[in-house]
C-alpha cells in the first residue's frame, strides 16, 4: 500500500516572467496607469539577498529611445525574436 506524503503547500505552476529576462531581450512593461511600452533590456541588477534573482532592469524604450531603470516585477511579457 502506498502512502501519499505530499506537502500541504502547493508550488506555483509557472515562474514569474522577470526571472527569465536577460540583457539583450525585448520586453513589454506595464505601467501603473495600465499602459504598456516595449523596451530592450540593457542591464540586469540582482537583489541584495540573492544576486541571481533580478530586481531592476535598465531598459531603452523602443518608441523614444529613452533609457531608464524599472522594477523587474512590472515586466509582463518577453517579446520573441523574429
Amino acid at each position: 500500500m502506498s502512502i501519499d506524503h505530499a506537502s500541504g503547500v502547493s508550488t506555483p505552476k509557472t515562474d514569474p516572467v522577470f526571472l527569465h529576462v536577460k540583457a539583450g531581450m525585448a520586453v513589454i512593461i506595464k505601467n501603473t496607469d495600465e499602459t504598456w511600452r516595449m523596451a530592450d533590456v540593457v542591464n540586469v541588477i540582482g537583489s541584495a539577498k540573492n544576486p541571481k534573482v533580478p530586481k531592476f532592469f535598465q531598459v531603452t524604450y523602443v518608441d523614444n529611445h529613452i533609457t531608464n531603470w524599472v522594477n523587474a516585477d512590472i515586466v509582463t511579457h518577453i517579446v520573441p525574436r523574429v
